[in-house]
């Protein structure tokens, strides 16, 4: 049976209006294909001030993983993240109904702020631990900051995640 608690876990801090962190999805589908489920990637906001709709869209990244489909509505807001400076909430609810999700759930989210709590605790603990920009990983202890360049950081990220796996890649 496949023991997924110790399974070795990447954090990437991310912002969704961040073009930096759009250059990041190929990287990140690389690493799912390659190591699958034995690598628990997961999604941690950190809304920069300087981009008007990154807390909105943070939220409503939270109501996707709510409906199930988080890591897929935070790829498609990424791939469209020029077009959010413009559009705001707007887009981030023609996302969720283009993707067959509750957008009626994801307007409540971002009027009574039910996941206000996730986004502030992650921008908090990305402070604590040094995170500047977006994006910045880290995985097994290591703090891997990807806003100047992503040059050689797919490589890093898979020699650590490789000697936390024993080398089975």
């Amino acid at each position: 049976m496949n023991d997924v608690s110790s399974r070795p876990v990447l954090d990437y801090w991310c912002e969704l209006q961040c073009p930096d962190c759009h250059r990041a999805l190929g990287d990140l589908d690389a690493l799912r294909e390659r190591y699958g489920e034995r690598l628990e990637i997961r999604l941690r906001h950190f809304p920069l001030e300087k981009h008007k709709y990154a807390y909105a869209a943070a939220q409503a990244a939270e109501e996707a993983y709510a409906q199930g489909a988080g890591d897929a509505y935070a790829a498609a807001v990424l791939a469209r993240n020029a077009e959010l400076a413009s559009r705001g909430e707007e887009l981030l609810l023609e996302v969720a109904r283009e993707m067959g999700l509750d957008a009626g759930e994801f307007e409540g989210a971002l009027i009574d702020g039910r996941h206000l709590l996730i986004v502030d605790a992650d921008q908090a603990e990305g402070k604590a631990i040094g995170v500047k920009g977006t994006p910045t990983y880290v995985i097994g202890g290591q703090r891997l900051d990807g806003g100047k360049s992503q040059e050689g950081l797919r490589a890093r990220i898979e020699e650590i995640a490789d000697g936390l796996l024993g080398g089975r890649a």
